[in-house]
């Protein structure tokens, strides 16, 4: 098993340049956040020049909170997201209306009961915290605790991720995917290419050996 057959996403991109870097350094998702209260915040139609430039195998992923189904519709069109991150209150039946195939934020106090609510197709998004309200450098998520729910559930772990323990985190949990944004920063919203790149190629190299 390569790095290439698991989700490695940088999220928080508003930079063309960051995500062309990230991806050159072999991740495999690019997230944007349009969530208004966020510091990561993209305008669609960047977000849209952006993703345009990404070669076709990435994932695009457009994160959201509490958006309406139309807008949701809207700016998936607009932008050419491949993937849509949920955040806020919605519910399962929003899966039924967006024609992506969807991620659902849950901690591990909430991933039980979306399991169990959420079809079965749906891959959690699995954080210590509110990655889009609380931003920042979070806490990690209890690693050993989230390996029993990776046994049973499709999960990309997100949560206090950095170059230095990305390696740890993916050898104890064994996630389908992991999730950085704040970790690899220079500030909200602008990546440090170094962080990126150590980061990206610490995750592969623990793929490949899990």
């Amino acid at each position: 098993m390569t790095g290439s057959d698991r989700m490695i996403k940088i999220c928080g991109i508003t930079r063309l340049t960051d995500a062309l870097h990230a991806v050159r350094e072999g991740a495999t998702a690019i997230g944007f956040v349009f969530w208004p209260g966020s510091p990561r915040c993209v305008d669609p139609a960047l977000a849209g020049e952006i993703a345009g430039a990404l070669p076709g195998d990435v994932t695009t992923v457009g994160v959201f909170v509490n958006e309406p189904i139309d807008g949701i519709r809207r700016i998936a069109k607009m932008v050419g997201l491949r993937m849509v991150q949920l955040h806020g209150q919605e519910p399962p039946a929003y899966v039924d209306e967006i024609d992506q195939p969807v991620m659902r934020s849950v901690t591990l106090d909430t991933v039980v009961d979306a399991a169990h609510a959420w079809p079965s197709d749906t891959t959690l998004l699995l954080d210590s915290s509110d990655p889009v309200r609380s931003g920042g450098h979070r806490p990690t998520v209890d690693w050993s605790r989230a390996a029993i729910v990776a046994r049973e559930c499709r999960i990309v772990l997100a949560g206090g991720l950095t170059p230095e323990n990305i390696e740890e985190a993916i050898m104890t949990v064994r996630p389908f995917g992991v999730d950085v944004s704040s970790g690899v920063e220079s500030r909200p919203g602008v990546k440090d290419f170094e962080k990126v790149s150590l980061f990206v190629s610490n995750a592969r190299a623990a793929f490949t050996q899990r």
